[in-house]
């Protein structure tokens, strides 16, 4: 069994640049204050001194950043640009929806785009409306792109270095306050399959799916209405969100009956839109109550901490849902 190191999530994907590099010459990272401050979140510290030029702070321009990862790709290189936050990733919008998206498709197959672009998002430190927000839905209806959102360290590396390794474009949305978050990673873990759903709680009554940090928020509720009520709930994390494993989810609906969805990003357009519609269509026949989303309220996040707590969703939103999903059942 290979060594388990309690490490947090930054400690965690700053491994996995670090061994992609070492193990691939062809591995670069670019982004805004990266190489002398070692990150944001401290997630880059150190790469500088060992892989000089190969560690590049760049000017403030999502734009040139995108647009040089594209064109390091198709030129054969592994490029990884570092967004800073992802609110600013519609700066670079046609890169990413244009160029990036499409050039495999445009040149026949003969440009390959393995290209990862890792972009913190989500709600930290009430930042308030411009460096808060789940954006990761938008890319889900991009052919072409793969859209990833590790949960804990142990996925945040394993799926990193996935992304890396992987010949398409992945964007890498890790959530801005699991930085810090510490957990289990083993030394010489193997990455994830990118299109691959995981059950990490067995349960018979209910099926949660979630993604990212919500993920230990649902584990939470989960956990919850079993000492409280005695009920039994399925969790998945989903930790790809473009491909989808429904394949999984239908598995589990199949078995409780009952599916919850969520997560932090805005309810209206969200993901658990398109997980309900796809169950809706293919496994309608297993469900005994209707299906239920978690989701943040249709408003740009405030910075008031009160507000805040007001507009989004959590652990005590999927308690109720999934309380309110058993008692329909029941009528």
């Amino acid at each position: 069994m290979s060594e388990q190191r309690l490490i947090t999530f930054g400690e965690a994907t700053r491994e996995a640049m670090i061994e992609e590099m070492r193990a691939d010459d062809r591995v670069f990272v670019y982004g805004e204050d990266i190489a002398k401050q070692g990150g944001i979140f401290g997630q880059f510290a150190g790469l500088k001194d060992e892989f000089g030029d190969r560690v590049l702070d760049t000017p403030i321009s999502e734009t040139a950043l995108v647009g040089a990862g594209v064109g390091a790709a198709i030129a054969g290189a592994r490029p990884v640009i570092d967004l800073h936050y992802a609110d600013f990733i519609g700066i670079a919008m046609d890169e990413v929806l244009n160029q990036m998206a499409k050039a495999h498709y445009m040149f026949g197959g003969q440009a390959d785009m393995s290209l990862v672009l890792r972009a913190p998002d989500g709600v930290m430190s009430h930042a308030a409306a411009q460096h808060s927000q789940s954006l990761e839905t938008w890319f889900t209806n991009i052919p072409g792109i793969r859209v990833v959102v590790p949960s804990d360290p142990r996925t945040g590396k394993a799926l990193l270095k996935a992304a890396i390794e992987d010949p398409d474009p992945v964007i890498f949305f890790e959530h801005k306050a699991l930085f810090p978050v510490k957990g289990n990673v083993p030394l010489d873990d193997e990455p994830i399959d990118l299109g691959k759903a995981a059950v990490v709680r067995e349960g018979t009554d209910v099926t949660l799916v979630s993604y990212s940090l919500m993920l230990s928020k649902a584990l939470e509720a989960a956990q919850q209405v079993q000492d409280e009520y005695g009920l039994s709930v399925e969790v998945i994390d989903l930790r790809s969100i473009a491909p989808l494993d429904m394949d999984t989810i239908y598995k589990s609906v199949k078995k409780t009956g009952r599916l919850v969805i969520a997560h932090e990003a805005i309810k209206l357009g969200g993901v658990g839109g398109e997980i309900a519609a796809r169950v809706a269509e293919h496994a309608f026949e297993y469900l005994d109550a209707p299906i239920l989303r978690v989701g943040a309220k249709f408003c740009p996040l405030p910075f008031s901490p009160g507000l805040e707590d007001y507009v989004l969703a959590g652990k005590p939103e999927i308690v109720d849902a999934l309380l309110s999903i058993v008692n329909e059942r029941r009528k």
